[in-house]
């Protein structure tokens, strides 16, 4: 029997993988000005300090860094991470769970929670990679309207209502991939709704740090009271996303099911890459890292910022206090994914909006990247970018 007889699992139905890592095989050339990743820039990866770092920890206690490890996590980073969590935070977090990436955590906590046609409240456009995630635990996704200051708290409560949701995923800080902030007033509600209705929320907040106008806005899980707020961090925007280390914060019964799961995915993250955070924590290192890297970012974004005021009359786009990322929005008729071709052929790539959304559609959006350009780089593919949209509305 051939092999073109086999049944996959139904899981993967009308799951055709991430179009972000469909778009890199298309721009694997030399010369090519990608705004279509989330990297962070290549200067900003201390990869001198993480090499002092690892020959300390190896010197101190190599035999224990290369056994294998409890899926609880390192020992050194647990005893370092939940206060920092919790300085983060502004409250008490019960119980920590470092994970290989944010990115783990959301495929534990569908792990742990989901069922089959369980409904999980997005925003709508939400991070396509862990869209991919819901679906492949075979989740009914449901968008939530949003405005500029994201989740509008009304309708979020009307859908909860209609669609009783096991869940709730938002990116309310510098969101993947609008770049919005959940207004500060909208937080406690959602926490409060979260408790009123039994309703989990995974706040997943990786870009929180990269902070460039403005004041910090509390999380979501600072008012949770009933522990129905899940909070997932990383350290991979702020560090090195090559490490893999992020974490998990919430109730113990909820991260134990998590550290259940996790035991047959990968039985624990990696030793060498959890100590390197934990001395990160330890020397107070991530202060002063974070301000120079925040410092570029700041520049690059308002580079890329001012290339769009040139832009097609018609062109929106957002504004972000900080993040990775600016959400553009065409003159209608313009079809982004279409055109991407075009500008691949000029050295020039970016993601369609398309792929953010639950339900389709919004073929005129896409979303860049400024972080892993320079301000060379930003200036000649933003060019390139204006050229090809003016040319599709002649």
């Amino acid at each position: 029997m051939k092999l073109d007889s086999l049944r996959f699992a139904s899981r993967f139905d009308g799951v055709t993988g991430s179009a972000i890592r469909e778009i890199f095989k298309m721009i694997a050339k030399p010369g090519m000005i990608s705004f279509a990743g989330g990297n962070p820039a290549l200067s900003a990866l201390p990869d001198e300090t993480v090499a002092g770092i690892v020959q300390d920890v190896m010197k101190l206690n190599g035999k224990a860094i290369l056994q294998y490890g409890a899926t609880e996590g390192y020992p050194a980073l647990l005893e370092s991470l939940k206060p920092y969590v919790e300085k983060q935070l502004g409250c008490t977090v019960p119980a920590v769970l470092p994970v290989t990436g944010s990115t783990q955590a959301m495929d534990l906590l569908c792990k742990a929670l989901i069922n089959p046609g369980d409904v999980i409240l997005v925003e709508n456009p939400t991070f396509l990679g862990n869209m991919q995630c819901m679906n492949l635990y075979q989740a009914k996704l449901v968008p939530v309207e949003s405005d500029e200051n994201g989740i509008i708290v009304d309708k979020l409560e009307e859908a909860i209502i209609r669609h009783k949701p096991k869940m709730l995923y938002t990116i309310p800080t510098f969101q993947n991939p609008t770049g919005k902030t959940l207004a500060a007033d909208r937080r406690k509600p959602i926490a409060d709704l979260a408790a009123k209705y039994g309703m989990i929320v995974a706040e997943d907040d990786p870009y929180r740090d990269l902070r460039y106008a403005g004041e910090p806005v509390p999380a979501i899980k600072s008012y949770d009271q009933e522990s129905w707020v899940v909070f997932l961090g990383s350290f991979s925007k702020i560090i090195s996303p090559g490490l893999r280390v992020g974490y998990m914060a919430g109730d113990p019964a909820i991260l134990r099911k998590c550290t259940i799961g996790k035991q047959s995915t990968d039985v624990h993250s990696a030793n060498l890459n959890q100590a390197v955070v934990d001395q990160y924590l330890r020397r107070n290192l991530l202060p002063g890292h974070i301000e120079s890297i925040c410092a570029s970012y700041k520049a690059q974004m308002n580079a890329m910022l001012e290339e769009l005021e040139t832009f097609p009359v018609g062109t929106r786009f957002t504004r972000p206090e900080g993040g990775l990322f600016i959400w553009v929005e065409l003159p209608e008729g313009i079809d982004s994914k279409d055109l991407l071709e075009k500008a691949v052929e000029q050295h020039v790539a970016y993601v369609p909006g398309t792929h953010f959304f639950a339900d389709g559609g919004h073929e005129n959006t896409l979303r860049l990247n400024f972080s892993n350009s320079t301000i060379d780089q930003i200036r000649t593919g933003m060019a390139v970018l204006r050229s090809v949209f003016a040319e599709a509305l002649r």
